[in-house]
C-alpha cells in the first residue's frame, strides 16, 4: 500500500480532495503513508482517528489528513478551510457528504480480497 500511494502522490495536486474508503484495517491510513512519503515526507505518519486533523504544511502540495471515523459529518472541525490549496486526504468520506460537491473529489476504494486488496482508483468527473 505504501509503493501504490506513492506512486499516486505525483497525480495529485492543491485544491485536490482524495476520498479513501475501505473497512478498519483496509490500509487506507498506510496509503496516506505512501501518498506523503511520495510528496517527500519523511517523518512519522499517525493516524488522525482522535485529532481528526493532522497538516503537513511542508510539502507540495501542502496536505492535510483528516480521520472522519469518530464523527458524524465534517462540519465543525475545519477541514473546510483547507479545500481551495491544500491536498485533502479524508478517510471515512460517508461522513463527508456535502463537503465537495458530487463528482469534484478523487475516490479510492479499498477492499480485501483474499490475502490481499483490491485498490480501485476513481478521478473526478467534473
Amino acid at each position: 500500500m505504501r509503493s501504490l500511494g506513492a506512486e499516486l502522490a505525483t497525480r495529485f495536486l492543491a485544491g485536490d480532495v482524495v476520498l479513501l474508503e475501505g473497512e478498519l484495517g483496509a490500509g487506507k491510513t498506510t496509503l496516506v503513508r505512501g501518498i506523503l512519503a511520495g510528496l517527500g515526507w519523511d517523518q512519522e505518519v499517525r493516524s488522525p482517528t482522535f485529532n481528526l486533523l493532522h497538516t503537513y504544511p511542508s510539502l507540495q502540495p501542502q496536505t492535510v489528513h483528516a480521520d472522519l471515523y469518530r464523527v458524524k459529518s465534517w462540519q465543525g472541525i475545519g477541514i473546510e478551510d483547507y479545500l481551495e490549496d491544500w491536498l485533502c486526504l479524508i478517510e471515512w468520506p460517508d461522513r463527508a457528504v456535502g463537503l465537495v460537491p458530487e463528482g469534484q473529489a478523487w475516490r479510492i476504494e479499498i477492499e480485501f480480497e483474499g490475502d490481499g486488496r483490491l485498490v480501485k482508483l476513481l478521478g473526478p468527473s467534473g
